[in-house]
């Protein structure tokens, strides 16, 4: 879709954008109040380092800047040109050879050297940067960003950056006296904000700056091996550490708003005062927090505990990874295969309700903030939890199993009129595959517990085609009848039929299953096991 067509229908929210209180929109009137009236282009920044692979955090980070600059657009009324820059820091040094890479002794000849002149250890591409920033762009897309790429290498190369290196020069001591502070003394003795490029080995040089020359434009520096060098700061031949680069590149490029990880508050604060001494403005922002694996531990690259996007798409759709990153920015979550079905089922939740809500409800749904607000979004009629029971009560293999419970409780549903379900179908039976079968652990009833669940097959017995509230009636008289507290009832029904310590509203997983089914497998349960004292 083009920009001025999304803008226009981003605009249109404008009247109701201007009390909305989702929290896009409080870090749109951000950028908002920082324009104080004026009308210039506004500039969203996202960051990659293509030292590795885009991963969830990519996602996540361009993910929820495309929120805020929805947002932004719906409160100027669309008449402020914005954009959102996808930045790769291509120009760093290669510091370590990944280890899931191919052909390692190569690369590590290569230490060292800028990432877009160390060869594709794939043999795909130019250079190693060039395969990974190839990758990003084509994982970008893949999720219809609206995005402009820009390549550190070519940037600095271009001369785009050299009034921005020059004036960083210009504050060399300024920028040294925020920096050193924040060093151990090892480091403090060694430092300098430029790094020279090395002229034969190619080698981004860690080197101390003997001399500097604003009016020349120039630093000086000594070689390992003793020789001296006069190297100018522009045209790509030296390049700033990542804290004065990051600060260079927001007044380089005018950024009005980067959001960062709450890891880094420290990196944006000392990058904040170095944009200021070198005469720019730091950007508006805000830390988000980081992610847990499934022991509550952050989550890190290097050791790959963590879930991949690759992974969370194996079992459900792009929508539902993106409510989870707009759902509490600020809250560290756990990220793992368990989070996957509440995910799904909240968003077509919230997606059944956005087609009915008028616009002021539709801009407070997340629905709007995935979509770009979207005229209606895609919903399913059964959702993604009673799919996974009904799967676990069928033991269905193959989605033609599966269609043939939904096509009876659904009259008329096929894969071709609800393409929709027919995709969540494909990914309840993998996540079933993968993790609900293997976890499954069937009980014994206790004496009442059979009791009760013979009653329940006998009040089913003539109910084919009643409702599943109906339905649910009759569940919830026999659970009456029988247990002091509901709750114990329905874990019953859970784990002594379905093998698991959870499970769906059991009027309406009756009448998707089938009565006769339903009364077919309390009778295979209860003939399971021995009795279980009571």
């Amino acid at each position: 879709m083009a920009n001025d067509e999304r803008s226009a229908r981003l605009g249109a929210f404008q009247e109701f954008a201007q009390s909305a209180k989702a929290w896009p929109f409080e870090e749109a009137r951000k950028v908002v109040a920082r324009l104080a009236g004026s009308s210039r282009p506004v500039i969203f920044e996202t960051g990659y380092g293509p030292s590795g692979l885009p991963h969830i955090g990519t996602f996540g980070e361009v993910a929820r800047t495309t929120m805020v600059r929805n947002a932004f657009i719906a409160l100027t009324g669309g008449t402020i040109p914005t954009r959102l820059v996808a930045f790769s820091d291509d120009m760093d040094g290669l510091r370590k050879v990944p280890g899931n890479l191919p052909n390692q002794a190569m690369l590590a000849e290569y230490l060292g050297r800028p990432l877009t002149e160390v060869p594709d250890p794939f043999g795909s591409h130019e250079s190693f940067a060039h395969h990974n920033n190839a990758r990003l762009r084509g994982f970008l897309d893949s999720f219809g960003f609206e995005y402009d790429f820009m390549s550190s290498t070519e940037t600095y190369r271009a001369g785009r950056f050299d009034e921005a290196l020059l004036a960083t020069l210009r504050a060399y001591d300024d920028v040294m006296a925020i920096m050193l502070p924040t060093l151990g003394p090892e480091r403090r003795a060694t430092y300098s904000p430029f790094l020279p490029i090395h002229p034969k080995t190619r080698i981004v040089c860690q080197v101390p700056i003997l001399a500097h020359d604003a009016d020349a434009g120039t630093i000086t520096w000594k070689d390992e091996d003793g020789t001296t060098y006069e190297t100018p700061v522009t045209g790509g031949a030296a390049k700033l550490q990542w804290k004065p680069d990051w600060a260079m590149r927001w007044f380089a490029l005018g950024v009005d708003y980067e959001m960062a990880g709450k890891d880094l508050i420290d990196s944006v604060q000392q990058s904040s005062r170095i944009c200021r001494a070198i005469g720019g403005r730091p950007p508006e922002g805000f830390n988000y927090e980081l992610f847990l694996d499934e022991n509550g531990e952050k989550i890190s690259k290097s050791r790959g505990n963590g879930l991949s996007v690759e992974e969370w798409l194996a079992y459900a759709a792009p929508e539902s990874l993106a409510l989870f990153m707009y759902q509490k920015p600020k809250t560290a979550k756990r990220l793992f295969f368990d989070v996957i079905p509440k995910a799904v089922d909240e968003y077509y939740t919230f997606a059944a309700k956005y087609a009915e809500e008028s616009p002021d409800k539709q801009i407070e749904n997340p629905v709007w903030h995935i979509s770009g607000a979207a005229a209606k979004a895609a919903t399913v009629p059964i959702s993604f939890a009673m799919l996974l029971n009904l799967v676990s009560a069928s033991n269905a293999q193959e989605r033609a199993v599966l269609w043939g419970f939904i096509s009876r409780y659904a009259p008329g549903a096929t894969p071709e009129s609800e393409p929709e379900l027919d995709k969540l179908v494909t990914h309840a039976l993998t996540y079933y595959r993968d993790f609900v079968l293997p976890a499954k652990t069937y009980r014994a009833p206790t004496d009442v517990e059979r009791t009760a669940m013979e009653a329940l097959a006998g009040r089913l017995d003539g109910m084919d085609g009643a409702s599943a509230e109906d339905i649910q009636n009759e569940v919830y008289a026999v659970g009456k009848e029988h247990f002091p507290v509901l709750r114990e009832w329905f874990g019953a029904l859970y784990q002594v039929l379905l093998g698991q310590e959870q499970g769906p509203r059991f009027g309406s997983f009756v009448a998707l299953y089938g009565v006769a089914e339903t009364r077919a497998m309390i009778a295979d349960a209860l003939a399971r096991d021995v009795p279980a004292a009571g």
